[in-house]
């Protein structure tokens, strides 16, 4: 095979001062903010000095023991992130704690913002909740709609390092925070040790299009790393990808993070693809080596099936089949995490190496 080469030729994207200033000065349109323009004009040039010199990690330091490069400088920001994962596996791994299951609400709507009205999803996120408590797990709740009702919530698209070279994409992720283009306040630094603290996993999302809800799709594409990730950034000095492709046609092993966790789904829409939906979320967490709660744990269906949108909650209420299937899917599933800790379920998988891992 000949040696790969790193393909370029987009147009430039680098903005020169003006428009820069034009677009960092557009967040402070507030008339509040009228009266502090020289204080403006001082955090402007600061930004635009990071900007221009693209400090992607302000703070950085030695990586240390236990990496491949110990001298090379590595963000503060990601070690953080880093340490909290491995506290994260920790708890995981430790058999005299309590289980735990990890709900996600993949609805964006909230009554707390334009909507004005609570989702169904969150409501049957509220009717699995007990029914997992009451057998005894520990229930941390991931509410995704937070990204559009409270401020400073963000998920920050992938990048896709993965289709330079798979060793390119970092575990955890290393894309974010990048403070010299203002891409930072990134919530999945939080989210990615519910994960693996979490013994089992259970969505809970509305057909938004035929497809996930923005909110949902954007944690998903940025749990890439877990499923094959690189845990060590100085393996190809940041993000270098020449390094990286040299590494993965060295023989990469694609490491699956959050492999032999169990997980449920309920999927709900009002006239079309809900099925379609279930279908490719339980094929995303499969392929990540996550192991499904079987029939009873996945469930999909219709509320308020071609009625109007107005009365969608009403008909929730009225549907109490499709209620007693989510309390169903969290009874699966609290059963097969039972299961499992208890060395009575084992995974079919086990021990067995796939022939062909991406």
């Amino acid at each position: 095979m000949a040696e790969p080469d790193i393909r370029k030729g987009m147009p430039a994207v680098k903005l020169s001062r003006e428009e820069f200033e034009k677009r960092y000065r557009s967040r402070f349109v507030d008339p509040a903010f009228r009266p502090l323009q020289r204080e403006l004009d001082a955090i402007v040039a600061a930004a635009w000095d990071a900007y221009s010199h693209s400090r992607k990690a302000p703070h950085t330091r030695k990586a240390g023991p236990g990496f491949s490069d110990p001298d090379y400088e590595i963000s503060v920001d990601w070690l953080a992130a880093r340490e909290a994962i491995l506290e994260a596996q920790r708890r995981h791994d430790d058999a005299a704690t309590q289980p735990r299951i990890l709900i996600i609400n993949g609805s964006a709507r909230s009554e707390h913002t334009c909507p004005g009205e609570m989702s169904k999803s969150w409501r049957l996120v509220k009717i699995a909740e007990p029914v997992l408590a009451g057998m005894g797990f520990a229930v941390d709740i991931l509410d995704l709609s937070r990204l559009t009702s409270e401020y400073g919530r963000q998920i920050h698209p992938c990048k896709s390092c993965v289709s330079t070279a798979m060793p390119l994409c970092h575990w955890p992720c290393s894309c974010y925070p990048n403070h010299s283009l203002g891409q930072t306040d990134d919530w999945m630094n939080e989210i990615y040790p519910l994960w693996v603290a979490a013994h089992g996993i259970l969505i809970v999302a509305p057909v938004n299009w035929y497809h996930a809800p923005t909110a949902l799709k954007a944690m998903m594409d940025r749990l890439v790393c877990a499923d094959g990730g690189n845990p060590d950034p100085t393996s190809t000095h940041g993000k270098h990808a020449d390094q990286a492709k040299a590494l993965e046609l060295k023989g990469w092993p694609y490491p699956r993070h959050l492999a032999g966790r169990h997980f449920g789904l309920v999927v709900h829409g009002d006239s079309a693809g809900a099925e379609t939906l279930r279908r490719s979320l339980s094929d995303w967490l499969t392929d990540m080596a996550l192991i499904s709660a079987g029939r009873t744990g996945e469930a999909d269906g219709y509320v308020g099936y071609m009625e109007p949108y107005a009365t969608s909650h009403q008909a929730l209420d009225e549907d109490r089949e499709f209620q007693e299937e989510t309390i169903n899917v969290a009874r699966a599933l609290g059963n097969a995490v039972k299961l499992a800790r208890a060395g009575k379920l084992e995974n079919p998988a086990k021990g067995l190496a796939e022939p062909k891992p991406k």
